[in-house]
């Protein structure tokens, strides 16, 4: 049966725009129709008729997506630096900050700064629009069922720890925990993603992780744990101490946080990934060399990916991505001359559809994607007063 939820969503989707669409593409009856839009937009979802009459001219059964109906709340929090956004519900940005923090710093550190940083945001770019929901990616794995970290190496603190309280001054919305590289693949959902079913898309920044879509679904795996390709253990590591404590790791040799040691040690002046790849852009041989070798290290271990999953495209993303043609041309080196000429007869490299800014859009998109699905809209629904 056709629910109210899955009538906002052929709407929101842009699928259908008038009752006489809903009725051709859902079989119900007119009433059945009326009914359920009727209801969506007393609770401000939808924006039906007259209400329209100032949009640009729609015919007077039009229905649309009421996108200021509410906002949600976006927080990429990374080991040194915490992104913050609030977004529209069609996943427009209205406002966004970041603020620095200790490295590694845990959650009674990390979240009351964030949290008055996100109230903030609210008053300055809300309008007094309710918060419908929260999105918050950490490193490392997460529950999404208990929205905690389960095991983050390099976020001590953080696992098992509920967030919930810490926002609680911002509102009484829901909130939705994913790993940063999944939310990562998420963000290009809206990006690559719409023209490629299966990619791939790397995290390459202080750690290394990996976001799967295959079939235009992101995958998170059984534990939440797919796609660490930072801890895969490579020969070339062997002994090198991991920050996960574990030895042998592939971040040993090509995370952010390497890098910048072995930088650091040739006595150059670097404190986050962030500098190097400032220095590579800026010409610096010694950091080209750097993010070129991190590519090829990188590149070794993704050819395996590449081989089993057959992606249409590798999208790289974060920090490390940001000088894209020195360390692309590293990951390429590695994938051709490891994975099969099958797997890579198609296959594209592309940069992050959104940059610096990806980890926030995909952060807004997991909660866009839970709180307006049909199950939740139909339940926010059953829960309203009845008018009689």
């Amino acid at each position: 049966m056709t629910s109210a939820g899955d009538v906002l969503d052929l709407v929101r989707s842009g699928r259908a725009s008038t009752r006489s669409e809903l009725r051709r593409l859902t079989g119900l009856s007119r009433t059945a129709v009326v009914a359920r839009v009727s209801a969506l937009a007393e609770a401000g979802l939808l924006l039906v008729g007259e209400e329209l009459a100032s949009t640009g001219g729609r015919p007077p059964g039009s229905i649309v997506f009421h996108q200021d109906a509410g906002v949600v709340l976006a927080a990429a929090i990374g080991r040194s630096r915490s992104q913050l956004a609030v977004f529209d519900l069609v996943g427009e940005e209205l406002g966004s900050s970041s603020l620095d923090h200790e490295v590694g710093a845990g959650p009674e550190a990390v979240m009351p700064p964030v949290a008055q940083h996100l109230c903030r945001l609210l008053d300055e770019t809300a309008g007094g629009r309710a918060v419908l929901a929260v999105g918050v990616s950490l490193p490392g794995t997460v529950d999404p069922v208990r929205g905690v970290s389960v095991d983050s190496p390099v976020m001590g603190g953080w696992d098992g720890a509920d967030l919930a309280p810490y926002l609680a001054e911002v509102g009484a919305a829901p909130l939705y925990v994913g790993n940063d590289a999944d939310v990562l693949a998420r963000s290009e959902r809206l990006g690559h993603a719409a023209r490629f079913q299966d990619l791939l898309v790397v995290k390459a920044s202080t750690g290394l992780g990996l976001g799967i879509i295959a079939e235009g679904r992101v995958v998170s795996g059984h534990l939440g744990g797919a796609g660490e390709i930072g801890h895969t253990k490579v020969d070339a590591a062997d002994g090198r101490p991991c920050r996960c404590g574990a030895t042998g790791c592939l971040e040993t040799l090509a995370g952010g946080w390497a890098l910048v040691a072995r930088l650091t040690e040739q006595g150059r002046h670097v404190g986050h990934v962030r500098d190097l790849v400032d220095l590579a852009l800026s010409g610096d041989a010694d950091a080209k060399q750097l993010l070129r070798e991190s590519g090829r290290r990188l590149g070794e271990v993704l050819a395996v990916a590449i081989n089993l999953l057959n992606p249409e495209a590798v999208v790289l993303g974060g920090d490390m991505a940001a000088a894209f043609d020195v360390y692309a041309a590293g990951v390429r080196e590695s994938v051709y001359a490891r994975a099969s000429a099958l797997a890579t007869r198609e296959l594209q490299f592309l940069p992050s559809t959104f940059g610096d800014r990806a980890g926030l859009v995909g952060c807004a998109s997991m909660a866009l994607d839970q709180v307006l699905n049909p199950a939740a809209i139909d339940a926010r629904l059953s829960q309203r007063p009845d008018p009689s």
